[in-house]
């Protein structure tokens, strides 16, 4: 049965996360760290006898619990192909657990440094591991997550920010315009780049979500998989200049081809993704604006300047989605 209530994360202290582990008989010894994460509560909580353990509290009403599941069998999937992610762990038979209205899942502590992005055998190296994660990522779809497309990602998020009257008055019409330009821009690369594959993805792969250690790297934080173009978890390892990017992309598809085709046109999306990302960001914030940590956070968020410096940044998009893609120099 889904729980998809309005609980709010004031109401998850200490305690609650002690007893929510000793629900399901785990005894912990008192010591609690908050990690870094502000989409769910996460902690490293001490266990008795044992090594600490990470649990994550999932943010109400986000997913239904079938889409929490769906991303735990799909980790599952990987675990089983030895592809090196952090899976939810099973007890009781179960990998989502609920406590007082929160659900939770608990893993076991992974450590490890940020990978070296600009070394070429380390991109190689992320790069085979994305292309096995994409030959699973293949094999069927998901039934309870989204897809990640214009209208959930730039529709639906430019539409929840007027609606809810976050644009201030006097810059609206020109927030307005610039979006619906940024997202015909969105539109033209989609055409561009033809039916191209959705597939599972990681969805959010960014240095921050890959941990190296000496064995290599591995990948954390399924949160956010959703269908999607495969390119959705390669453009966000690459920075730089045009040259730059052009060599890390060389780099990875090195080691990601080895294991999954990559189709060509999808290199179309790159800037058309960000585009989205980066409106879908100021929802995501928006969104979640009575929380009291995202103001903590985010205190930049919602003032002047900040749309001010949004509407700039599409209008550098706009320019960018008409460029050539990346192969092309």
């Amino acid at each position: 049965m889904d729980t998809m209530t309005e609980l709010s994360f004031a109401t998850l202290t200490p305690d609650c996360v002690l007893n929510a582990l000793e629900s399901i008989g785990l005894c912990c010894d008192g010591r609690q760290l908050g990690l870094n994460s502000y989409e769910n509560r996460v902690y490293q909580v001490g266990i008795d006898d044992s090594a600490p353990l990470v649990v994550k509290f999932y943010r109400p009403a986000r997913w239904t619990d079938d889409a929490i599941l769906e991303e735990h069998a799909f980790v599952q999937e990987l675990v089983e192909r030895e592809i090196p992610v952090v899976p939810a762990s099973v007890i009781d038979g179960k990998t989502l657990h609920h406590f007082e209205g929160f659900r939770f899942s608990v893993f076991t502590r992974h450590g490890g440094r940020a990978p070296e992005l600009e070394n070429r055998d380390t991109l190689e190296w992320l790069g085979r591991f994305l292309g096995r994660i994409h030959a699973v990522g293949a094999i069927k779809k998901f039934q309870f997550r989204p897809e990640l497309n214009i209208q959930t990602f730039g529709i639906e998020p430019r539409d929840y920010l007027l609606a809810n009257r976050f644009i201030p008055a006097d810059i609206d019409a020109a927030y307005r315009s610039v979006t619906q330009q940024a997202l015909d821009g969105v539109q033209h690369c989609f055409d561009r780049a033809g039916n191209s594959k959705c597939l599972r993805l990681h969805g959010d792969c960014h240095a921050s979500n890959v941990l190296w250690t000496d064995e290599g790297p591995h990948f954390v934080d399924f949160d956010d998989s959703r269908m999607g173009p495969a390119v959705q978890d390669l453009w966000m390892l690459l920075s730089g200049e045009r040259e730059d990017r052009v060599r890390q992309m060389g780099d990875v598809l090195a080691g990601y081809e080895d294991f999954y085709e990559f189709d060509a046109r999808e290199l179309h999306l790159i800037e058309a993704l960000r585009t989205l990302r980066l409106i879908h960001y100021s929802a995501w914030l928006a969104r979640r604006w009575d929380d009291a940590a995202f103001k903590q956070a985010f205190p930049w968020f919602n003032t002047q300047i900040y749309w001010q410096n949004r509407i700039l940044e599409l209008r550098e998009q706009i320019a960018l989605m008409e460029e050539p893609p990346l192969w092309q120099n």
